[in-house]
């Protein structure tokens, strides 16, 4: 696959399967934009690996796991893998610095995902996110740039945006997650609200369940407010496209609140009116940064 079909591929994962992310994306230049699809569909495309080889079992999504970080590592020693998001991948690590850590971190915690299932504490399902959500806004971090002096103090802001969207996608996802056998809701938070698991499996909407549901999103939005405080530290071209991403994953908050916390029967969406409003009420800003910038790092071709 050339590198211009793999970045290709990668937009389309990011359209099909992160429509609010993606809408966020369009606000970005059109040379960072490849880059975070990039980024993107190579975290989809390991996500699909761990939930989607369903008849393989433990061992064959293991199998595969491996597979596709020894393609990487031949990737990005140069070697060009039959694999349709990997040549896009790595030309970003490589363009921006990415470091690998993060990217060893996330395949950490989908590693996790094969064997683990339920997490006792919210701090234990931290140092899960630490890798598949905190890692990831990490990654993002070098392709949305900071302005000159700021790559520090943006890191802990990106780990919490990411932290703030995975939480939102778990409450949203209680009951797909559930039905590949995992719970995201910490067990010792289903036990304060007296919700059993045969509840979450019977589709019960209990007033135990609502009230947790609440008490989760709070935590959500503590991770988004500590998020924001990041943005300014993001390039001018960056800000729109981050600040729609919260309103609309956000949002996703404010439609489970309107259900009365309601996640088990319907999946929480925000309208598509609303989701147009949002992206054009930051367009004229994205606009005039872009133009602003109007350059193209020597690494993004």
């Amino acid at each position: 696959m050339t590198l211009t079909a793999s970045y290709e591929h990668c937009r389309r994962l990011n359209a099909r399967h992160g429509r609010s992310f993606y809408l966020a994306t369009l606000l970005l230049p059109a040379w960072k934009r490849r880059h975070v699809h990039a980024l993107y569909g190579f975290a989809r495309h390991v996500d699909d690996i761990v939930d989607e080889c369903g008849s393989t079992g433990a061992a064959g999504r293991a199998a595969a796991l491996d597979g596709i970080t020894a393609r990487l590592d031949a990737c990005l020693a140069g070697e060009i893998p039959e694999d349709p998001v990997l040549p896009a991948f790595a030309h970003t690590v490589r363009s921006f610095g990415v470091e690998r850590d993060d990217i060893d971190a996330f395949l950490g915690s989908m590693r996790a995902d094969l064997t683990v299932t339920r997490y006792d504490t919210y701090e234990d399902l931290l140092a899960y996110m630490e890798g598949s959500a905190a890692a990831i806004g990490l990654m993002m971090l070098p392709v949305l740039e900071t302005v000159p002096g700021a790559g520090r103090l943006a890191r802990e802001p990106a780990r919490e945006l990411g932290r703030a969207f995975q939480l939102t996608n778990f409450l949203r996802d209680v009951a797909e997650d559930l039905a590949r056998g995992r719970v995201y809701l910490p067990l010792e938070d289903l036990a304060k609200f007296g919700v059993d698991e045969a509840d979450l499996a019977a589709r019960s909407s209990t007033r135990g369940l609502r009230d947790l549901v609440a008490f989760e999103a709070g935590r959500a939005r503590d991770h988004y407010r500590r998020a924001l405080a990041g943005v300014e530290l993001l390039a001018p071209s960056s800000r729109p496209c981050i600040r729609a991403a919260v309103e609309l994953y956000g949002g996703i908050l404010g439609r489970i609140a309107a259900a009365g916390h309601e996640v088990l029967e319907a999946r929480a969406r925000v309208p598509r009116r609303r989701r147009a409003a949002i992206f054009a009420r930051h367009l004229v800003a994205a606009s005039a940064a872009g133009r602003a910038e109007r350059r193209v790092p020597s690494g993004s071709a």
